[in-house]
């Protein structure tokens, strides 16, 4: 294909100053700083699910006499809680957005979830047991553990919240009950619903 005339004055009047190879100064160069990035500054790392282990078998020794059966240890980015017990699967899972925010608590946490190998419920044995080996009965609250929630009942005796998903029909105030039996007394009273 052959030029014009014209084509070559347009050429000849284009800057192929950007096409030529271009002096650069040349700096030492510096080592790159890694930063965490801005939204995962205050993020606490957890110990590894190993660690988790390893304090297992040093409670189950000190607290157990080793005769708590091995339980899987795994951490959940879900629950909103401090932890929980799965019987029927022997799990014990560590709520990751509850210790980020209370990472003093993990210990305290498991062994909790440890004493609920061998006693389901938060009953007087198992608060026995927890004073015994210094655990905790109840986790502590925080706004941000909340979630997202439907319907909050609260008791009209102690003034306890309840938020919850679902709306409940029998339900009633688990720290003013005595033995775990209804009293219409304790019944919980829907405060607010996001539905409305």
């Amino acid at each position: 294909m052959a030029i014009s005339k014209k084509q070559m004055k347009t050429l000849a009047e284009v800057n192929f100053d950007l096409f030529q190879p271009v002096m650069v100064q040349t700096r030492p160069i510096m080592p790159i700083r890694e930063e965490t990035p801005p939204d995962q500054s205050n993020i606490i790392s957890l110990p590894p699910v190993s660690w988790l282990y390893r304090m297992f078998d040093e409670f189950n020794q000190q607290f157990f006499e080793g005769r708590l059966p091995r339980a899987k240890i795994s951490y959940s980015d879900r629950m909103l809680i401090a932890g929980s017990f799965t019987p029927v699967k022997n799990e014990i899972k560590i709520g990751r957005k509850y210790h980020r925010i209370f990472p003093d608590e993990i210990a305290d946490t498991l062994k909790h979830e440890m004493i609920h190998i061998i006693n389901p419920n938060h009953d007087s044995r198992f608060k026995s047991i927890a004073a015994r080996i210094g655990a905790s009965v109840r986790a502590r609250s925080h706004p941000s553990l909340r979630g997202n929630y439907k319907y909050l009942y609260i008791c009209p005796h102690c003034g306890r919240e309840y938020p919850r998903q679902k709306r409940l029909r029998m339900a009633y105030c688990g720290i003013c009950t005595k033995n775990g039996q209804y009293d219409a007394r304790f019944k919980l009273r829907l405060s607010n619903s996001k539905e409305d």
